[in-house]
């Protein structure tokens, strides 16, 4: 279904996109309309290719995975940018002289974009460092370094190299704990085994932890299964785990793959009842039930998924649904930080959202004064 509404979508903006761009002066005089629907027709094939056979092994199919797939995306801000000149002209009823010519610029700021989306894309991620004062952890606790990342999509697009280049900067951050936050693997069929070896660099003190993200669910096994068989790497589904006396982790499989039932809710209550007094951190993919958690004295809530709209202003759209959308935010008394994602999905652009690596480090509440010092 989400592939299919993907189809619909991007072919409507093909439809839009050609036709508007028949109208701009530069383009008419030279090409006629078939030529440029001719050409459409060609990208969208291209497109098409991305969207349904991009992810099969083999170097060809990779190369033009990745241009159907950044080519969505040149399609979707040619589309707002064409769209915001039509709105402005009144879908050219208003400025009738100037609405073709400003309808060029519009594609020209597109592809402005588009190029600007394609740089940002394949940057490294940042290293976004947050202090966390967490409630119960232990004095001697105080100073914790949790690196977590998300939303990796390694596979076809992003490759052992990309891999091997993350595992690098975990390290340098010196971590006591490390969480993989869900969508680690693109999951369109079991990852190569290289990259499950790459993941075996990942080490810490306090070990590494993951949960399932909705692509762990993809493909032909909806187990997560290869998350769950890498060595080293101890995956929470709906359970916790005490790391250290006084510090639980606790983590809930993918809450989209129970939202339909309406089990997400208690799935939460799973992943952390019965545990240990303590200080607790909620490892949860999609950013969803956070008053809950709180409501379970979690002190700390860690999730992904939504990319910080990965490619702007699809950002806006991404808000309705997940109002915990990317940063810091405080529910109830807990801590939320929401990782825009150390990868990419789709294509491989992001535009004004890096990704992202997160190191938190953890802090113990102040001890209180006794018998009336300050």
């Amino acid at each position: 279904m989400f592939g299919a509404i993907i189809f619909l979508g991007v072919t409507l903006m093909h439809l839009y996109v050609f036709w508007r761009a028949g109208s701009v002066p530069f383009l008419r005089r030279r090409f006629s309309r078939k030529v440029l629907f001719g050409a459409g027709g060609v990208f969208w094939s291209v497109f098409c290719f991305g969207l349904f056979s991009g992810h099969s092994p083999g170097m060809l199919s990779g190369t033009l995975g990745l241009l159907g797939m950044d080519w969505m995306a040149v399609m979707f801000l040619a589309t707002v940018c064409l769209l915001a000149v039509d709105l402005l002209t009144g879908f050219g009823l208003l400025l009738r002289a100037p609405a073709p010519s400003l309808r060029g610029l519009a594609l020209v700021a597109a592809g402005v974009l588009s190029m600007t989306a394609v740089v940002q894309g394949l940057r490294p991620p940042v290293v976004q460092r947050y202090e966390v004062q967490l409630p119960g952890l232990p004095r001697q606790m105080d100073g914790t370094v949790v690196v977590a990342m998300s939303d990796m999509h390694v596979g076809t697009l992003l490759d052992r190299r990309w891999l091997e280049g993350r595992i690098a900067q975990v390290r340098a951050e010196r971590p006591d704990l490390v969480v993989l936050l869900g969508d680690i693997f693109e999951g369109h069929g079991r990852p190569e085994n290289e990259l499950i070896e790459v993941l075996h660099g990942l080490s810490a003190p306090m070990g590494v932890w993951a949960v399932l993200g909705n692509h762990e669910f993809h493909g032909n096994d909806p187990t997560g299964a290869p998350l769950m068989n890498i060595d080293g790497v101890r995956v929470l589904g709906n359970s916790w785990a005490e790391v250290r006396p006084g510090l639980i982790l606790a983590g809930v499989d993918d809450l989209t793959a129970n939202h339909g039932s309406g089990s997400d809710g208690e799935a939460v209550s799973e992943a952390l009842g019965g545990r240990p007094a303590g200080a607790t951190i909620l490892l949860s993919h999609t950013p969803w039930q956070a008053e809950k958690a709180a409501a379970e004295g979690t002190g700390l809530m860690l999730s992904g998924h939504t990319h910080g709209g990965q490619i702007w202003p699809f950002g806006y759209l991404v808000r309705r649904i997940y109002p915990l959308f990317e940063g810091s935010y405080d529910v109830n008394g807990m801590t939320v930080i929401i990782c825009r994602g150390t990868g990419t999905w789709g294509p491989r652009m992001r535009l004004w959202r890096p990704a992202e690596i997160l190191r938190v480090t953890l802090r113990a509440a102040p001890e209180r004064p006794v018998n009336g010092e300050t």
